[in-house]
């Protein structure tokens, strides 16, 4: 049994860093951990996970008197032990300098194409923003690309953050759409004309998927209409990125034209307003934590108690959005700001085990992997992160990050940095190329 002593929170850290990362799946056990199986539930004393072939097996209390015979045991000495992160929305392995068009590919502005781009086929594994991340607990995120010159920004993919260069988790996983001001700018600049490009290019992929499209007079291109056949079916989501109240209301109303659509909004700033609506459509929303301040128009009604109220009317909703998403390590520390606002006289917030499921279980089940990532459930991925304290407390950091089993390492460009001027002594600097 490997136990973990109970030393400074620097110590520990460095006794685990100085074990080997295995090169595959290890069947292994955490004992005496607080643990967060990811699901709503709160937190539980002296529990346990055991993770074999790569799959949660079990989670929960400790059963009293068992063997543990086989496989690593790691005895945390009451460390919390939660499932790795789930980013609702990134753009991780996109981009390596937002500014230097050659190494962005979040859009594709003056493509041919939209509705067909799949950005599967350019994540890079070894971007240093997917180092970062894993390094704060995140282990699988949904990454969306950016619109260029349609409404339409392409297919995003569903991601693992391990050290390997097998990143893909699920290809084409939704769709991409962008409404409200940032659509009605795409569009022609007016909402009216948003509505008409999105409901006209639906009707052509129904045409397409019946056989009846009429590719010389259509607006789509080929590759474009094709690709939007599953999203009529209800085969692939629609992710929608809109604020407004009214503008909400209007993307609900499409159900009656096209009843599969599989909806995700993104954004939903005054999505509070018509919390019921959401609910009773069974629509789920990627919020924005804690968006209080409208920088637009279609922000007006922003609060703080917006992902609370939702909560609340009994909307599914996971922590992220359209502006966060170069930084999804900083989830925890907005799902805690979550919790803390509950304690806020007349404020919505969430409860601990709320907030952590609205970062790991809840963003899986939007993206359509319920029950197979983001939760320390029997058959989820062995995504496992052991922590030096609250992990939705600002000042924690993860010691150990399991992605399907296998330890990954958690140093990076930032934390090569760092060791490199810890030392001032400029004699003993290490090679201008070198970390």
């Amino acid at each position: 049994m490997n136990r973990l002593p109970k030393l400074p929170l620097i110590a520990l850290a460095a006794a685990l860093t100085a074990c080997a990362v295995p090169a595959a799946a290890q069947d292994f056990i955490i004992l005496n951990a607080k643990l967060a199986i990811g699901d709503g539930s709160e937190p539980i004393d002296n529990g346990m996970v055991e993770v074999r072939n790569g799959k949660i097996v079990a989670a929960g209390p400790t059963p009293a008197g068992a063997p543990f015979e086989t496989g690593t045991v790691y005895d945390v000495n009451g460390a919390w032990v939660t499932p790795g992160i789930f980013a609702a929305i990134t753009d991780l392995g996109l981009v390596d300098v937002g500014g230097v068009d050659e190494s962005n590919d979040t859009r594709a502005s003056s493509s041919p194409f939209n509705i067909a781009l799949d950005v599967s086929t350019a994540i890079n594994p070894a971007a240093q923003d997917i180092g970062v991340s894993r390094a704060g607990g995140v282990t699988r995120a949904s990454i969306a690309p950016s619109p260029g010159d349609s409404i339409f920004a392409g297919q995003g993919a569903i991601i693992d953050l391990g050290a390997d260069p097998a990143a893909v988790t699920k290809p084409r996983a939704f769709q991409m759409v962008i409404l409200g001001e940032g659509g009605a700018r795409l569009a022609g600049g007016s909402r009216v004309a948003t509505n008409v490009a999105l409901r006209n290019a639906l009707r052509e992929a129904s045409e397409f998927a019946s056989g009846t499209w009429e590719g010389e007079a259509a607006l789509l291109t080929r590759a474009d209409v094709a690709a939007l056949v599953p999203v009529i079916r209800g085969e692939q989501k629609l992710y929608i990125y809109v604020e407004r109240a009214a503008d909400i209301r209007s993307v609900l109303a499409m159900r009656s034209e096209f009843p599969k659509l599989d909806m995700v909004l993104v954004g939903a700033s005054e999505g509070w307003l018509v919390a019921d609506a959401l609910a009773a459509a069974k629509v789920p929303v990627i919020a924005e934590a804690l968006d209080d301040l409208p920088a637009k128009f279609e922000q007006l009604a922003a609060t703080q108690s917006n992902v609370g109220r939702m909560v609340a009317a009994g909307v599914k909703v996971a922590i992220g959005g359209m502006t966060g998403t170069e930084q999804p390590r900083n989830a925890t520390q907005y799902a805690g700001n979550l919790v803390a606002l509950s304690q806020v006289p007349r404020a919505s917030g969430l409860s601990w085990g709320q907030a952590l499921a609205s970062i790991t279980s809840i963003p899986a089940s939007i993206s359509g992997m319920g029950g197979k990532l983001g939760s320390l459930t029997p058959g989820a991925a062995g995504d496992v992160v052991i922590w030096d304290g609250d992990p939705l407390e600002l000042s924690s950091a993860p010691l150990r990050v399991f992605i399907d089993g296998v330890e990954q390492p958690v140093d990076n460009h930032q934390t090569g940095l760092r060791e490199r001027y810890r030392d001032l002594d400029e004699s003993d600097l290490p090679k201008a190329y070198d970390w």
